[in-house]
């Protein structure tokens, strides 16, 4: 029987959170594949807390992971929201064109 240990749980967060870099860096036109890359990197740094909660046997990881995820659920919900208010106002959800709201 196959035992999984910390390296397991460690090189899925990091083969996550690569998933997620490359993500963002080669689709940079659609936004909302740039808000699910940025989820997959938090789900990662999230595997990884709940990981070494596990093996220190301390319950703080898991406490900052629960925090972590209602962050990202409320920046979800945020994202999309300015997202759906962006398109109706523009007819457009472009990532160039929304960077120059800047000005």
């Amino acid at each position: 029987m196959i035992e999984v240990s910390i390296g397991h749980y460690l090189t899925l967060g990091a083969i996550i959170f690569t998933i997620g870099v490359v993500g963002i860096f080669i689709n940079k036109k659609n936004i909302i594949t740039i808000l699910m890359s940025i989820e997959l990197i938090l789900l990662a740094v999230n595997i990884n807390l709940v990981s070494f909660s596990i093996y220190l046997q301390n319950i703080t990881g898991q406490i900052f992971t629960m925090f972590i995820l209602t962050v990202a659920a409320a920046e979800a919900a945020v994202g999309l929201a300015i997202i759906v208010i962006y398109y109706k106002n523009k007819g457009s959800i472009d990532v160039e064109q929304i960077s120059s709201l800047r000005g």
